[in-house]
């Protein structure tokens, strides 16, 4: 039997794994996936599956719908509300008469053609929904935190191992190019900030409501209870359950604190943190969190401070900053909280404004007005430094923030990279995170084993 006759006989997704076997020059090194053939050709267009369609469900999609060569075939998620109102969406937008499914058990059971499963269940469903997913031979793009265990989480990771599919976790700022330039140019290449001692990053957040929902939506209790939630109120707010979500600082600081550990490529050492419920009656997690992270960047420790606060904006937005010796850098999602300082030291600015003079000239670095100097000895202490010469990126983001992370996650089915946070490397970030809480209520200090970040 030929191959075009072996091929009639076999379903789309072992034709796409088969396809890209046959092509074989983009396999070598990369996963067991599913591959499709040349772009722009029919086998090209990935079918796929949403399941979880709430408030950051909605946000993938609308990058999702950016993205070319994706068909959409199915909806889940135990609200038909939101089941209702994705479909829709995704009708107007695209022409697709999307299915749509309470349980993804039957969905799985009743969609055999499914590539891809973009989840973005709350935090406890994230492991069941994604190992269901791996299993059935589906790549698995999830919304970070990968679970509200790190036993869920290493779960994921052995079910991404034994099926030999994809797994990407949604840390966006990985496949940001503005992120990736930072630590690619600026750190690693130009090594811009000299010996860093120092990072700190936030996210604030001012009071809020807890969400509430139509009154015409109500979904049973025993549905409710069934898939985990007491009630109304716990499901539409599951972010401050225990038993649901690790809080605020899984939330939003996972986003950061992910950064922490890749822009200094190691594993703290330990982490102490402090916290408390003390504003927000009717919640279980923590109103604002403080942790402090020891990183031994061999012969000396770097230390990290990390809040998020949800009583207060202030500070300044979120952002998150490497200081060195010779510079610092702020970076942020949001381009109007990045900026690059030059340290003038006495001993070497000379040099030092040449090399960095030279960053600008080449394009690496932007210069940007300096505030001058405050002269008045009566308001400016002596010991005070002066300010510090001013950079920003020549790098601009012109998509959705998620997009890039989204695109990258799908060039990877189709053979054409890897991937930019896969689920080994998301644990081993995510560690760090599931300790913070037990760190505040133990009121000491988290020491970090090696044995703590493997599979």
């Amino acid at each position: 039997m030929d191959e075009t006759k072996k091929l009639s006989s076999l379903s789309r997704r072992d034709f796409l794994i088969k396809s890209s076997v046959l092509g074989a020059g983009l396999s070598i090194g990369l996963p067991k996936i599913a591959r499709a053939q040349a772009a722009g050709s029919p086998a090209n267009e990935l079918n796929i599956a949403l399941i979880g369609v709430g408030e950051q469900g909605r946000v993938l999609m609308g990058s999702l719908l950016n993205i070319p060569g994706l068909r959409f075939r199915a909806v889940c998620d135990i609200w038909e509300y939101y089941r209702s109102a994705a479909k829709n969406r995704i009708k107007k937008a695209k022409g697709y008469d999307v299915a749509t499914y309470e349980d993804i058990d039957e969905m799985l059971a009743q969609e055999k053609d499914l590539d891809a499963a973009v989840i973005a269940t709350p935090d406890f469903w994230h492991s069941p929904h994604s190992v269901k997913c791996l299993n059935a031979g589906l790549n698995v793009y999830c919304e970070k935190m990968m679970s509200n265990t790190v036993e869920g989480a290493r779960a994921m990771v052995q079910a991404m191992q034994s099926s030999g599919k994809l797994l990407q976790i949604g840390h966006q700022r990985r496949s940001n190019p503005r992120y990736r330039y930072v630590l690619d140019q600026l750190i690693k290449k130009n090594g811009i900030i000299g010996k860093l001692t120092a990072i700190n990053g936030q996210w604030n957040r001012s009071v809020s409501e807890d969400l509430n929902w139509p009154k015409k939506h109500v979904i049973d209790e025993a549905k409710l209870q069934k898939y985990g939630f007491e009630n109304m109120h716990q499901f539409r707010n599951w972010r401050w359950f225990k038993k649901l979500s690790g809080g605020m600082i899984s939330d939003l600081g996972a986003h950061q604190i992910d950064i922490f550990n890749w822009y200094t490529g190691r594993h703290p050492a330990s982490v102490m943190a402090v916290g408390g419920v003390d504003y927000y009656k009717t919640h279980e997690h923590y109103d604002n969190v403080m942790s402090f992270y020891e990183y031994d960047m061999g012969g000396y420790f770097a230390r990290a401070f990390y809040q998020v606060q949800t009583t207060t904006t202030s500070g300044g937005g979120f952002f998150e900053t490497f200081m060195g010796d010779e510079g610092t850098i702020v970076i942020s999602e949001n381009p109007a909280h990045t900026k690059i300082y030059r340290e003038d030291r006495t001993a070497s600015i000379a040099e030092r404004m040449k090399v960095w003079d030279k960053l600008t000239s080449d394009g690496i670095l932007r210069a940007v007005e300096t505030p001058a100097a405050e002269k008045d000895p009566t308001i400016v202490d002596v010991r005070e430094s002066a300010p510090a010469a001013m950079f920003d990126l020549p790098i601009v983001l012109n998509k959705a923030i998620h997009q890039p992370h989204l695109e990258n996650f799908f060039d990877a089915i189709r053979g054409k990279t890897k991937l930019t946070c896969d689920g080994k490397e998301a644990f081993e970030s995510e560690v760090p995170i599931y300790a913070v809480n037990p760190a505040v209520e133990a009121q000491t200090k988290v020491f970090f084993k090696e044995d703590d970040f493997k599979i």
